[in-house]
């Protein structure tokens, strides 16, 4: 993860279903947090999920870069931060991370593609998303 800014911030507490045999959170389920994270992103400016798929439009991961450094444990409240970091015509790039108490637990750079929902081909994001995403990216420095 860069020094970049946070866009957006989404606190999420830990329950014992996101936690494996060993007390902690199971490494697939941080996936699922930065996923919504990025949806609740964009649904706290009204872009909600709905309004892209009457546009027969969804957003899908095409790459995805996890590290995980420490965890995290049933109950505790971490944070899960989304960072613009890349626009392009049809996809997007973004840097999160899930943190407790500002420590870095686990951070991603995900890829995402803007595509048609039913033949799955790369669209143009819509211009109001670009808009606001293109607004939101702070060069790296």
């Amino acid at each position: 993860m860069s020094g970049r800014a946070v866009d957006f911030s989404l606190p999420v507490r830990i329950f014992y279903e996101d936690t494996d045999a060993g007390g902690v959170v199971y490494h697939a389920n941080y996936l699922k947090f930065m996923e919504r994270a990025r949806t609740d992103m964009f649904r706290s400016v009204g872009f909600g999920q709905q309004a892209l798929l009457e546009q027969e439009i969804i957003f899908v991961v095409r790459d995805a870069q996890v590290k995980y450094r420490l965890p995290a444990r049933l109950d505790d409240q971490i944070d899960v931060t989304v960072s613009v970091v890349k626009v392009g015509r049809a996809s997007l790039v973004f840097e999160q991370s899930a943190c407790l108490d500002g420590q870095i637990l686990c951070s991603g750079c995900f890829t995402i593609a803007c595509v048609d929902f039913s033949s799955m081909k790369p669209v143009a994001l819509p211009d109001a998303y670009k808009q606001y995403l293109d607004s939101r990216v702070v060069p790296e420095g």
